[in-house]
């Protein structure tokens, strides 16, 4: 059957079914990628791209922020863990996988899997390096010793079969473009769009390749957001417009059909492999277009300061909010969702990654 007929309901029934019997729906999750997932690696590196301050976490747990990106929960927080009773809408973990660096990434922790994601990072290493986070070749080496550490807690065969079934998830590319290729005339004077994005690519296939490596079999892509449409964007390039910039947008459309098509090759290549690309462009596209079908007030501002350009540093307790309620917002910092709107990202996510759980 497709993922596409299967009915809410079926989907719903069977995170209930599999809740109700105290199980997650796989045994760990790995997170890879930049600040859209990053829950505080960020906080222990000499870099200024952290958010381990108010407001950030504001509506977070305990009111008290963590390093995440964003005001509370990040869609892949959503998607992994419920502490409250939203059983029927993410993994079954009853926490989050903690951030590699932090303190408490030892023992039992672990073994609900990891997260090696790095705010400001890309496909491109040299992407990292500028802002002095941690590139995807790092967080393969990261990944490297958690493996060596879950086999010192529960052995050699169960290490193996935890990584097997576990889903391995990446959401990286947008500061590529972003926070380096249109900034930096070293780039964009050497390659076209197209071309820069063929050299993402094959970073892209050779990460895939060595997480294959390591064991992993299940491994959900993010797409490009509809990077245009990001309050900081249209504040810098959009030359005094309050439309999303389209040549932005046109190239994260490059980018994501591309993907699509290397994902698919790699799925031939590699044997037993299961990749699915993970769709946000349409429905961030969505909120951004008709933020008040889906109850929210405002998608071209973000919450916090002027709404027009603010994150991390820049986005601090002095940065007096545009509003109370945060939720009325598409959009928490210049470039991150607020946290009810990844929680609409979070039910696209899970609903595309459904064959990942089987």
């Amino acid at each position: 059957m497709s993922i596409k007929n299967i009915s809410s309901f079926t989907i719903i029934y069977i995170f209930l079914v599999t809740v109700a019997n105290a199980q997650p729906l796989v045994p760990a999750l790995l997170i890879f990628g930049d600040s859209v997932v990053d829950v505080g690696n960020n906080n222990n590196l000499q870099t200024i791209l952290k958010a381990n301050f108010p407001p950030y976490g504001r509506d977070f747990i305990k009111h008290k922020p963590t390093g995440r990106f964003c005001n509370g929960k990040l869609a892949s927080d959503y998607t992994a863990a419920f502490p409250t009773n939203n059983a029927a809408e993410n993994l079954g973990f009853t926490s989050y996988p903690t951030a590699y660096l932090s303190k408490q990434a030892n023992g039992k922790h672990l073994l609900i899997g990891a997260n090696f994601a790095s705010g400001s990072l890309g496909y491109y290493d040299t992407t990292a390096k500028i802002y002095e986070t941690i590139p995807l070749s790092k967080q393969v080496e990261l990944y490297k010793e958690y493996q060596k550490k879950l086999t010192t807690l529960v052995g050699q065969s169960n290490a193996t079969t935890i990584i097997n079934g576990s889903i391995h998830f990446l959401s990286s590319g947008s500061s590529d473009f972003v926070q380096n290729y249109y900034i930096n005339p070293l780039l964009y004077e050497k390659y076209t769009p197209l071309q820069f994005i063929d050299i993402l690519l094959q970073s892209y296939t050779k990460f895939v390749q060595e997480l294959y490596n390591l064991g992993a079999r299940k491994i959900g892509v993010t797409t490009l957001p509809p990077l245009g449409c990001v309050p900081a964007v249209i504040t810098i390039f959009g030359e005094d417009s309050n439309e999303c910039v389209e040549k932005f947008n046109k190239v994260a459309v490059s980018f994501n059909k591309k993907l699509n098509s290397t994902s698919q090759k790699l799925q031939t290549k590699l044997s037993g492999l299961n990749l699915v690309v993970l769709d946000i462009y349409q429905p961030l596209h969505d909120l951004v277009r008709r933020p008040t079908d889906y109850g929210f007030f405002e998608s071209r501002k973000a919450w916090c300061g002027t709404g027009l350009v603010e994150t991390s540093i820049l986005c601090n307790a002095e940065s007096v909010g545009t509003c109370r309620n945060a939720s009325e917002y598409v959009f928490w910092d210049g470039f991150h969702p607020t946290h009810a709107a990844n929680k609409i990202l979070s039910d696209d996510l899970l609903t595309a990654g459904l064959s990942l759980i089987s």
